[in-house]
This record gives structure tokens, sequence and C-alpha cells, in this order.
């Protein structure tokens, strides 16, 4: 647990915390994931609704074809049927309901309560058994779920939600078991210099440290007076560097390192996938 005991440096402590309950209960959060929290709970299900369907909809589609629904994730895992997975930052169940599907034991990690009722709601559909965590990715009970998990799955936006990257890749490599596979795809780095996947967020310096405010992915499909209300999320980008050197000293095994064309421009990386071992 050399990986573990490191995340609990002084350098860890010094982020301010705050107390909040959920379900009946009390956990600490920074104060950048209490931000994130909001904006993550205003309109979310009400989102998923208008972009997925009703839940019933969305599972007769996942059940329909589960492998496709992964889309190009489903190469990166080399069986589905009994693994634990954690999904992580999971939102509404759109990758772990058809994990499910296919026989994984899935666990999803994230802060919103709209997206989990969503989520199970989806999986209640498709009659699959989904275990979803809420609560801030940086407090997950590693007591319980340390060295717990064949996979840790992440995809569609999740490193620059947290302002230190090493602390989050120590917990990813805490929730695995020896030979355990994380498998981490996210936004290409060179949208920090260019809205290549045209999410109307500003740009800046490919090597900036700013951690900065601004709106949900999703803000742009809203109409204009119900996004000037919307929470924004506090967001800190990472060069590819800062992401391959913080798996690597997390102590994983890095794997594969893959770039995949932006949706918008199939001539420039708008995405990467990176799989590594513990």
């Amino acid at each position: 647990m050399k990986c573990l005991r490191s995340c609990q440096s002084n350098k860890w402590k010094q982020y301010n915390h705050i107390c909040i309950q959920s379900n009946g209960r009390y956990s600490k959060m920074k104060d950048y994931s209490i931000q994130n929290k909001k904006a993550w709970e205003y309109n979310a299900y009400e989102f998923w609704v208008k972009q997925s369907g009703i839940p019933a909809d969305r599972a007769k589609r996942d059940l329909e074809n589960p492998t496709g629904m992964l889309k190009r994730y489903s190469n990166y895992f080399d069986t589905f049927n009994g693994i634990k997975v954690a999904n992580i930052c999971g939102s509404c169940g759109k990758k772990a309901v058809p994990l499910a599907i296919l026989g994984a034991e899935v666990t999803v990690f994230d802060i919103s309560e709209d997206n989990r009722k969503y989520a199970l709601e989806v999986a209640a559909a498709a009659k699959v058994d989904l275990n979803f965590e809420i609560g801030d990715i940086l407090e997950i009970d590693i007591e319980k779920y340390g060295n717990y998990f064949d996979v840790v799955f992440m995809e569609g936006g999740v490193l620059h939600y947290f302002h230190d990257i090493d602390e989050f890749m120590c917990i990813m490599y805490s929730l695995l078991k020896d030979n355990g596979k994380m498998i981490c795809s996210d936004f290409h780095p060179f949208t920090k210099i260019s809205d290549i996947l045209n999410f109307e967020q500003p740009t800046m310096s490919y090597f900036s440290e700013e951690v900065f405010k601004g709106e949900m992915a999703h803000a742009r499909f809203f109409e204009e007076n119900i996004r000037a209300q919307m929470p924004k999320c506090s967001y800190r980008k990472y060069t590819i560097s800062e992401i391959i050197n913080s798996v690597i000293n997390s102590g994983f095994t890095l794997r594969k390192f893959d770039e995949h064309p932006a949706w918008t421009n199939e001539k420039i990386p708008g995405e990467f996938t990176i799989v590594a071992n513990k």
C-alpha cells in the first residue's frame, strides 16, 4: 500500500474539507468537489431523459447491443463475465449498465444523486444489478474497496475534475487487485489550447496549471436562460506528460497509450485511452 500512504501525505491534508450529509450519513468533501456536485445535480436527470430517453427506452437499447453501447472501450476489456469493475465518475450509467448486462459486477462511483437516480432506473429496467456509491471519489472507502476490483474504468472526461492528479491516481491504484487493470479514457490534452470538441470552454496555454471555473460539457444543450443559471464546475486540465507520469509514479505499469480522432475533425486528436496494470 505504498501508493496509498503517499496519498495521505501532508500535501493531501492541506486541502479544505467540508462535511455534508448524504442519505443520513456525513462525509468529508473538498470545497471544489462541493462546487462540482452542485453543477452535476442541476437538472441532470431531466437532461439524461432528454438526451437518452426515459430509462426503459435506454435499457432497451442497452439490452439490444451492450457491446455496441460500450463503443471502442469494449476492446480494452479481456473479458466481462464475473469481473468486478469500478466505474469512476460513471455518471448516468451509460457504460455501467451495458457492462452489467455483459456479466460484470459493476460499482459506479459518482458525485451526483441525479445521475444515480437515472442509472439505477435504467439498471432496473434492464433487470441487472448495479451498485452506485455517491460521494467524492477522493473519499472512497478504501477499507471496503481497497484491492477489490479487477478493472478500474473511466471515460468521457474525468481527470479535469480533480486538482491533484497524483492523489487521484493513487486512489485508482489502491482500488485494484494485484494484476488488476486501469482503463482511463479522457479528452485529449490538446483541448487545453483549442476547443477541439466544441465544448465552448475557455482555452489556455498548454502548460498552464490554472484552476478555473467553466460550464459542464452539456450546458450548451440548454436554453440560454437555463444555461445562465447553471452552477459552474471547477477544472484543472493536464498535459500528456503530467497524466502519463502520474500513472507511472503511482505504481502502475503502463501498457498502452492510444490517441483517438476528435468527433469534430478526424485529422486531430480529441481523446486518448491509457491502459495500465497494478
